[in-house]
C-alpha cells in the first residue's frame, strides 16, 4: 500500500497462494536439501515454559523491535497484543473475541479491501505472472534457506537438531510447521517436530515484519 498500492491484489494473491499450496512446495525441497538420517533425528523435549516468560516476552519484544524499527510498530503490537490477551489468563473474554469474532471480521475486510484494487487493467498483465513467479522463487528460497541453516546447526550441535525445523523458517503459521512434522514422520514414525517447528514458524512472522519495516524505512 505505500510503496506499490497498483501491484496490491497482485502480490497478496501470490502471497496467499504460496502459502496455502506450502504442503506441496517445501517437501520435495526439504527431500532433496537433507538425508534420510539427518530427517530422522529426534530432538529433545522442550523444556516447560513459566506463565512469567510467556507474559514478558510479547511486551519486551514489542518494546524492542518498534524503538529499533518504529514503522512496523503496529503490525507486530497487534501481533503481540494478541498473545499478551492470551497470556495474562484474565482477558479471556478479549482473549475469545480477538481469536475468534475479530479475526473473522478482519479477514473479509482485507479480503474485501484486496479485491477491491483487483481491476482488470491493474490484475490482468503480465506483471502479475512475473510478480507470482517471484513469489515462487522467494518462498523456494526461503525454504532452502532455512533447510542450509538447520543443517549447520545440526552439525554444530553433533545432532541434536533436526534440519527439517529450518524450513518452518517461513511466514506460513502454522501450515509449515505441520509439513516440519508431516516430513519427519514419513522418515522415522513417531518423530515429533511439531512444536520445535513452531519456534522457527513464529521467528519467520516476526523476520518478515523486520524485514518489511526494514524496507519501509529505507524506501519510502
Amino acid at each position: 500500500m505505500k510503496l506499490a498500492p497498483h501491484l496490491l491484489g497482485a502480490i497478496a494473491v501470490a502471497a496467499y497462494s504460496y502459502m496455502s499450496l506450502v504442503p506441496l512446495i517445501q517437501p520435495p525441497i526439504m527431500k532433496l536439501l537433507t538425508t534420510k538420517e539427518e530427517r530422522q533425528i529426534e530432538m529433545k523435549e522442550l523444556r516447560p515454559v513459566t506463565k512469567f516468560e510467556r507474559v514478558v516476552f510479547p511486551i519486551v519484544a514489542t518494546i524492542f523491535i518498534s524503538l529499533l524499527l518504529p514503522p512496523i510498530a503496529a503490525l507486530l503490537g497487534c501481533l503481540m497484543l494478541g498473545n499478551l490477551f492470551r497470556e495474562s489468563g484474565v482477558t479471556d473474554r478479549l482473549s475469545d473475541t480477538a481469536q475468534n469474532s475479530l479475526i473473522n471480521i478482519v479477514t473479509i475486510f482485507l479480503g474485501t479491501g484486496t479485491g477491491m484494487t483487483m481491476s482488470a487493467e491493474s490484475f490482468l498483465r503480465a506483471d502479475t505472472l512475473l510478480i507470482i513467479g517471484l513469489g515462487l522463487v522467494a518462498f523456494m528460497g526461503g525454504t532452502a534457506g532455512g533447510l542450509v541453516f538447520g543443517k549447520i546447526m545440526s552439525r554444530m550441535t553433533n545432532g541434536a537438531i533436526n534440519p527439517l525445523i529450518g524450513s518452518a523458517g517461513v511466514s506460513a503459521v502454522p501450515m509449515a510447521a505441520r509439513v516440519s512434522q508431516v516430513v519427519g514422520m514419513q522418515a522415522k514414525p513417531g518423530n515429533f517436530l511439531l512444536m520445535h517447528a513452531m519456534g522457527p514458524n513464529v521467528a519467520g512472522v516476526i523476520g518478515t515484519a523486520v524485514a518489511a519495516g526494514t524496507m519501509l524505512a529505507m524506501l519510502k
